[in-house]
């Protein structure tokens, strides 16, 4: 049969349309009008698969699962002919960046959408679906040079708390008066993932396992631009770029040129459906764990988009404003800002590519990051720097010389096994970010913290070091002890969190285990206090050999077996100064009141990473639990003002005094603060209360960073021989998040403290912050009858990052004053 050409042109084109007739629009697929529903999570993922089997345009994976079993997924929306060859365009664009080998051009702009990250600003998912459903079926024009990367949703638990929640209370039809119960969320709130973690400050930490596999996706493109949507109050209108500032000093002025470009475009859209905007306000590029800021330190143009609304808006609101805000002005806004954001990187693609490139060359004035210290510190760390597919080895030099970048300017230090990271890698920016003495702020007008050095969170020195360092891939195997038959003993150092995992095992396998609060020898080795005393005498189990090191081998944790419980100095085994360590029943205080990141951080941190039990407890139910049934009490921080009154109080205060132990954390601390029978008073300031404000108006913003800290680090004084703080030397770099200060305790102990003139290593401070937390408590100790109160003003706990400080947290649950239930 002769081949008809025209036929099969026929054929092609027919089949091509009736492949996009057969494409369904959100509308239609859903069977609602956007914007008039909330759409739940495996909707939205039933629509963008729909898309997927209809369009030759758009491919749909999934890169993960939510702690809530929900699916991570992600859309990539370009021509058909880019589709083809994807995985040729990924790679040649990873070359110009270095992390890819070879050399290569491209003028194919990437651009990433990441919507929904707090799950109740939830118009943006609505939005996805719909710029999704624009792209393959009206604006072909934007996919032939530009790949295009949709998340529709960053946090699916979030989402679906907020949607769940908003779907079974809304009126019908919804309300818009603001007092509705539509419009005002329970706690915690859609906001936060499953751990109650803010995703949205979670991209540098990676502790959250959205974060996690998210990255490993955003490390195999590296976007050239990237757009984080939002919504914010019900009164601000719409939000996007140039951001404000503090701008940090490596983003390069082409990043700021281009982010004012995309700016104006957006304005121009908006300006022509007479939709009101801000720009430069509020949204710095500082903090570098936003969805903004960590793409920007990774070469991109990252941005965030805020939408009036977030979850207060619910389908529709009277706004202060004197009009209604609805869903479907919501959605509206944000398909706009996106298509025209692709629409200003597709006509700038070449250029996007060049500058990307660019900016991934690099000029450092040393060769190496070298990062010295305690090798279980350094093991938690390198797994940071796989998360972002940082370049290290380990130093196999006994010594090196270098430039301490909170110390010595040149100086000798100890460097076997000593983590070496390789200044001229790709990512190299980014580890100047997070390494840097003392980020330079051009205001102090910021929205979030201004420290966050990397080597103080994980407590280990950074050394800058230029020459050749004689390095290996690894430490090597971890070297399992031999068991032996006359073993009395085993011995574990305490000076990390490895050994706090090491110890809750044990507890869980029912092993005793003692403590010893003097340093002693033995057998030639010396041991400081907090160390691990495990018996035969005290453990009878058959197996016990066995499970001592296996649970030792699977944390790599030292342990050195003894044959005499005889020291050569200090203590011996039998001394009633090494104390058993009593398993706790453990109650945290969750609800109304409580800070959902302070309690959703310990949460996360007992599941987590402490593989502890505990029992939370809502604010709600506190009266009528029976707190005998509990060892300790944890209070994140929060406001408890509404739930200890002086009846609760004072039940709260006979249950220490029978034996109990509470830890209290930040803001919590007021609870106590001038309470009788509480040693914590109220600091007392210089200044006179009659004193006049004359500060103009417009300059008391400004004014009022004066008393403020924001997210700075302090290094304070340790009295390493009381238990809260076994392990630890005799000073500690303390992120301070507020200017919240106590005097010293006069009843207690001071056991973490700042002293004389606050000694500031890294962030901002205002002068009258500084003065008042001088000679202020860090942590501290009451005793009240056979119990205690611990007080932590810092929150160690904070978005879980701040690694260095997790083992006070261990030590005020397990070594301080340890008692049990069945001694009271």
């Amino acid at each position: 049969m002769k081949f008809n050409f025209t036929l099969f042109l026929l054929f092609c084109f027919f089949g091509y349309h009736q492949a996009q007739n057969s494409i369904q629009s959100p509308e239609e697929f859903l069977g609602y009008t956007i914007g008039t529903e909330f759409t739940r999570h495996h909707q939205v993922i039933d629509y963008f698969t729909h898309l997927a089997k209809n369009s030759p345009n758009l491919n749909f994976s999934s890169y993960g699962k939510t702690n809530e079993r929900r699916t991570l997924s992600y859309a990539v929306v370009s021509s058909e002919e880019n589709l083809n060859k994807l995985d040729e365009i990924r790679i040649n664009h990873l070359k110009q960046t270095g992390i890819s080998n070879g050399d290569a051009t491209s003028d194919i702009a990437v651009v990433w959408l990441s919507y929904n990250v707090h799950g109740n600003e939830a118009s943006s998912t609505e939005a996805a679906m719909v710029t999704a459903h624009e792209l393959v079926t009206k604006r072909g024009d934007l996919l032939q040079n530009t790949v295009v990367i949709i998340d529709p949703s960053v946090n699916p638990d979030g989402r679906d708390r907020y949607v769940n929640w908003y779907n079974q209370v809304k009126a019908t039809p919804y309300s818009p008066y603001q007092d509705a119960v539509e419009h005002n969320e329970p706690w915690p709130g859609g906001r936060p993932n499953h751990y109650l973690f803010d995703l949205n400050r979670d991209w540098m930490w990676a502790t959250q396992v959205e974060t996690q596999q998210r990255l490993k996706l955003y490390n195999q493109w590296m976007p050239h631009v990237h757009v984080d949507f939002h919504e914010q109050g019900i009164n601000s209108p719409y939000y996007f770029a140039p951001a404000a500032e503090p701008f940090h000093k490596v983003i390069t002025d082409f990043q700021k040129e281009f982010q004012t470009k995309i700016g104006k475009h957006n304005a121009e859209a908006f300006d022509e459906k007479s939709w009101t905007y801000f720009t430069r306000e509020r949204f710095d590029l500082f903090y570098p764990s936003y969805g903004d800021t960590y793409p920007t330190y990774n070469g991109a143009i990252g941005m965030t988009y805020e939408q009036a609304g977030s979850g207060q808006a619910g389908l529709g609101v009277n706004t202060d404003e004197d009009y209604e805000l609805t869903l479907i002005d919501r959605v509206q806004h944000h398909v706009m800002s996106g298509l025209s954001t692709i629409e200003v990187s597709s006509e700038n693609a070449a250029e996007l590519s060049s500058e990307f490139k660019s900016y991934f060359k690099h000029s450092p004035d040393f060769d190496y990051y070298v990062l010295a210290g305690d090798e279980q510190k350094l093991k938690v760390l390198s797994k940071l720097f796989d998360k972002h597919d940082y370049k290290y080895e380990y130093s196999t030099s006994k010594s090196l010389r270098g430039t301490q970048i909170y110390g010595d300017p040149r100086t000798s230090f100890e460097a076997e096994n000593a983590l070496v990271l390789p200044a001229n890698q790709p990512r190299a920016k980014m580890l100047k970010v997070l390494f840097e003495a003392d980020p330079e702020l051009s205001t102090p007008l910021t929205y979030d913290i201004t420290s966050w050095n990397v080597a103080l969170a994980y407590g280990v020195n950074v050394y800058t070091v230029s020459g050749e360092i004689d390095t290996k891939a690894s430490t090597g195997e971890f070297s399992k002890l031999n068991l032996e038959d006359e073993t009395v003993g085993y011995i574990s150092p305490w000076n990390s969190m490895a050994h706090g995992k090491f110890l809750a095992k044990l507890l869980e396998h029912e092993i005793n285990v003692r403590a010893t609060t003097k340093p002693f020898k033995i057998e030639n080795k010396s041991y400081q206090r907090g160390s691990l005393v495990i018996t035969k005498t005290n453990n009878q189990q058959a197996d016990f050999d066995s499970l001592v090191v296996a649970t030792a081998s699977q944390f790599q944790v030292e342990l050195t077996s003894t044959k005499t419980g005889f020291s050569n100095s200090g203590t011996d085994f039998g001394s009633p100064d090494i104390k058993k360590i009593h398993p706790q029943r453990i109650a945290v205080l969750r609800g109304e009141g409580t800070s959902s990141l302070s309690y959703g951080s310990i949460w996360y941190f007992f599941e987590q990473e402490l593989n502890y039990p505990i029992i939370s407890v809502s604010t709600d139910d506190f009266g009528s639990i029976d707190l005998e049934d509990y060892d300790a009490l944890v209070l994140p921080s929060g406001n408890y003002s509404s739930l200890f009154k002086d009846e609760t109080l004072e039940a709260l205060s006979s249950w220490i005094k029978s034996g109990g132990k509470v830890i209290a954390m930040a803001n919590a601390l007021s609870t106590f603060e001038g309470k009788k029978g509480f040693g914590l008073k109220k600091l007392k300031t210089e200044k006179d209360s009659t004193e006049v404000n004359l500060t103009p108006y417009a300059e008391r913003e400004r004014e009022r960073t004066k008393d403020n800290i924001t997210g700075a680090i302090f290094e304070v004084k340790v009295d390493n021989t009381h238990p809260l703080a076994f392990g630890y030397e005799d000073s500690y770099a303390s992120l301070k998040t507020s200017s919240a200060a106590y005097p010293y305790l006069k009843k207690g102990y001071n056991v973490a403290y700042l002293k004389d003139s606050a000694k500031r290593l890294s962030g901002f401070a205002g002068e009258e912050a500084l003065e008042k937390i001088s000679n202020s408590l860090v942590f501290g100790e009451q005793r009240l009858g056979r119990g205690s109160i611990i007080y932590m003003v810092d929150d160690v706990m904070f978005r879980s990052f701040w690694e260095n400080g997790k083992l006070f947290f261990v030590n005020a649950l397990f070594m301080v004053n340890n008692r049990s239930q069945t001694f009271r």
